[in-house]
């Protein structure tokens, strides 16, 4: 799980239950299902109209996941270097085949590196592994945003049907005025209700889950490019610390790797 996202979603939402605790005493006027049916009905209409809705759906399951712990880390990235190295080691000793049955492991559930594995393996040389797999690296990114590009319209949307419940409220408002005119200040608060719901629903929910979602595949592709760099290498028959030094140069020094210390 992702600590620092469910705290910050408990908190951003338990400082805004506060102040409204701290201010008033009438809770339940912070309350209104027609306002709630008009911001999020009407951000999820407008979504289904602009996008596939398979990809609206994925879009709404990956706010779920940023709870949990993103599949790359700083620590990941050093022992992607490692591995490569070690695999360095298996080709200079045992030649290009043997890092087949070496990376068998390494290359289940990671549809990525077995593709690379296998264009080394296959005989392509380092400059075509690294042109074959950039390709593979940026289309990739493209798909996988694309639910991005979902929850920031998702962000736009939701403050808009915010004002327009607004105005719906204040039409109805008006309306009554010459009935009753004390029901202006009630009449008044729950029509500027769905513009609250729409900048929370906007600020607290689409556009941080999109940020979170785009950082997570910004760092997946950068792996990416280490990992390809190091199997662009190995093709090329690069020495265990040639490929140390090449890959350590992507990262921070202070995750580089130490050829020095590995145990083989």
């Amino acid at each position: 799980m992702s600590i620092a996202t469910i705290l910050g979603v408990v908190a951003a939402f338990a400082l805004f239950v506060g102040a409204i605790i701290y201010s008033t005493d009438n809770y339940w006027v912070f309350l209104s299902l027609p306002s709630f049916i008009m911001v999020v009905g009407g951000t999820m209409a407008a979504t289904f109209i602009s996008y596939e809705p398979r990809y609206v759906l994925l879009s709404l399951k990956l706010i779920w996941r940023i709870v949990f712990s993103p599949k790359v880390s700083r620590n990941v990235l050093k022992s992607e270097v490692g591995r490569v190295i070690r695999w360095a080691y298996t080709v200079q000793k045992s030649g290009i085949p043997a890092l087949e049955t070496e990376s068998k492991k390494a290359v289940r559930g990671d549809r990525f590196l077995r593709f690379g594995i296998d264009m080394v393996v296959s005989g392509y040389n380092g400059e075509e592994v690294r042109e074959i797999m950039t390709n593979t690296i940026e289309t990739t990114f493209v798909r996988n945003t694309v639910q991005v590009a979902i929850l920031k319209a998702m962000g736009a949307a939701s403050p808009a049907f915010g004002m327009i419940g607004t105005l719906v409220g204040l039409i109805i408002m008006l309306g009554k005025m010459g009935e009753d005119p004390t029901q202006l200040g009630p009449g008044l608060a729950v029509a500027l209700l769905t513009t609250l719901y729409g900048v929370l629903f906007a600020r607290l929910v689409y556009l941080p889950a999109a940020s979170k979602i785009l950082q997570r595949e910004e760092i997946v592709r950068f792996r990416n490019y280490l990992v390809a760099e190091g199997l662009a290498l190995l093709a090329d028959r690069k020495s265990p610390r040639y490929i140390q030094d090449k890959m350590n140069s992507y990262l921070d020094p202070s995750i580089h790797f130490n050829i020095d210390k590995m145990k083989r």
